[in-house]
């Protein structure tokens, strides 16, 4: 049998309100198709005197989506709010990545402009809300119609790069740390034996073939470096990881990249997740690139 949709004008139907929308993906996150999320709190109250519709929060990645609702078509008091809260909840939680969510059933070109004018400044998600009927059913879509903006790291640019040397890391870091940047790379060649250190300013990355080819890269510190692996980030990876002793590093989700915290003494077991993770990583990058 077949069923007859029926679209439905949420902001003139008297019984499905905005608190019933705020109900449905709260129940359900998935829905809007923005991943693995869970509910951290709704109605949320902000120090302007408002309430945030819905906070979620990326299972995984630990992202956070400050999520604004609105009936019928977006205005700019809208963008305004959502702005507004995301800029709370960052600064109120600085330890997170943040995303502002706007949802609403219309979005016209003309504001579709104005919340781009934002993007990239400002990481806005843009949702189109369709609701139907199904029988004697209600059922909401959602499509996205405005992504945030992710940048790729300024130094990958190689001809605005600002280029340092080993000296520099040795201050900023320390002779020990770059020591073991040394052996890792004896692990990495093993995985791309042309590869090179490409020393910047904000990390050290990999140089093949005249341009930079960062599936991983390394950021000294005074006693230990963290070592970065452009992954996706799977249970494959993350059983990897765990099984090695290695020290994880909250996932960075805008970047796709594991962090894993390395010591001067590397065990067996600890060398054999990075040639692992490495070799994955060097396929990974090379199919995206």
């Amino acid at each position: 049998m077949n069923l007859k949709l029926k679209t439905i004008n949420l902001k003139k139907d008297p019984t499905l309100t905005e608190k019933w929308v705020q109900e449905q993906i709260a129940d359900d996150p998935s829905i809007l198709g923005l991943g693995d999320l869970i509910l951290r709190d709704k109605e949320r109250i902000q120090t302007s005197s408002g309430r945030l519709d819905l906070l979620l929060q990326d299972a995984e990645t630990l992202k956070r989506y400050e999520v604004e609702i609105q009936l019928g078509s977006v205005d700019e008091s809208h963008i305004i709010r959502t702005v507004e809260y995301w800029d709370i909840e960052r600064k109120r939680y600085p330890q997170y990545e943040h995303a502002a969510v706007i949802i609403a059933e219309e979005i016209t070109s003309r504001f579709l402009n104005v919340i781009q004018l934002f993007n990239g400044a400002i990481p806005l998600i843009a949702l189109k809300m369709t609701a139907y009927r199904v029988g004697d059913q209600t059922a909401l879509t959602f499509v996205k119609v405005l992504d945030e903006i992710s940048y790729g790291l300024v130094e990958e640019d190689e001809p605005v790069a600002e280029p340092t040397d080993r000296s520099f890391w040795e201050k900023k870091g320390s002779r020990k740390s770059l020591e073991i940047v040394d052996k890792l790379m004896e692990i990495v060649t093993e995985v791309e034996p042309q590869a090179s250190l490409k020393y910047n300013k904000h990390y050290i990355g990999l140089y093949l073939n005249g341009a930079a080819f960062n599936f991983i890269n390394f950021r000294p510190q005074k006693s230990s470096l963290v070592m970065k692996f452009k992954l996706p980030k799977t249970k494959e990876y993350d059983e990897i990881i765990e099984n090695s002793g290695l020290e994880v590093l909250p996932y960075e989700g805008a970047w796709k990249q594991y962090r894993l915290r390395v010591e001067p003494d590397i065990t067996d077991e600890q060398r054999a997740a990075i040639l692992e993770l490495a070799t994955q990583a060097k396929a990974s990058f090379r199919k995206n690139s």
